[in-house]
């Protein structure tokens, strides 16, 4: 599998490519299919150089969707072992998730007379979360007392819409290590996200389009 490391604000030394090196073999056994490892490693100040963190990404692409996982500790070295114990676990849930599903179906069936979805927690979206949707507009509370620095990091990403099944999606969401994964419902053609609850349940909400209030009022 072939291994790429690059650095953002810290540099990379030779014992840490080696380490990676190592690691990559642990990634390689539990996800024989992958053929690359991309790792990303950022080094972040705060306070003036008060406190330090290193985040170390890792994504793990091949024939199938990419798995990632990240990890931050004051030592990139330390980040990199969370990082790998958090991947190997996704690795392995995803796996037990597959032959558990052959083993005991369950989950999601549809309706082909109704068009219904059973057997998954389905429930609307509230006002609050279509109007931000609408408008674009997330809500920040400031403070008077300290205008100028906040603890609050809002990190924003924007990814191309992708037309997948509510069971793609959540496998999908098992693999990239994360609570909920952003689609679009290739049955109903509506945004929607799935979310993990306990165990192998999982919920999913979607937003149904609807006029805006001031089209009402007119």
């Amino acid at each position: 599998m072939e291994t790429s490391i690059v650095g953002v604000g810290v540099g990379i030394s030779d014992r840490f490519r080696t380490v990676t090196e190592d690691k990559s073999a642990r990634i390689g056994t539990l996800a024989p299919r992958a053929q690359r490892l991309d790792v990303k490693v950022t080094h972040r100040a705060y306070h003036n150089g008060a406190r330090e963190e290193e985040t170390v990404e890792l994504t793990v692409t091949g024939k199938g969707p990419l798995v990632r996982a990240e990890a931050t500790d004051a030592d990139k070295f330390a980040a990199l072992d969370l990082a790998v114990d958090k991947l190997a676990e996704q690795l392995r849930r995803a796996k037990d998730k597959r032959v558990d599903a052959r083993n005991h179906p369950r989950g999601p069936k549809l309706d082909k007379g109704s068009g219904a979805l059973a057997g998954i927690d389905v429930q609307p979206a509230s006002a609050d979360v279509l109007q931000a949707v609408a408008t674009g507009v997330i809500p920040i509370v400031s403070s008077d007392d300290d205008e100028e620095y906040t603890p609050v990091v809002i990190r924003t990403k924007q990814f191309d819409a992708e037309w997948m099944t509510v069971e793609e999606a959540v496998d999908r969401m098992e693999l990239v290590g994360h609570d909920f994964f952003l689609f679009i419902d290739a049955r109903s053609d509506r945004p929607s996200v799935v979310y993990r609850r306990k165990g192998w349940d999982y919920g999913v909400i979607s937003l149904t389009a609807s006029a805006p209030p001031e089209a009402l009022a007119s």
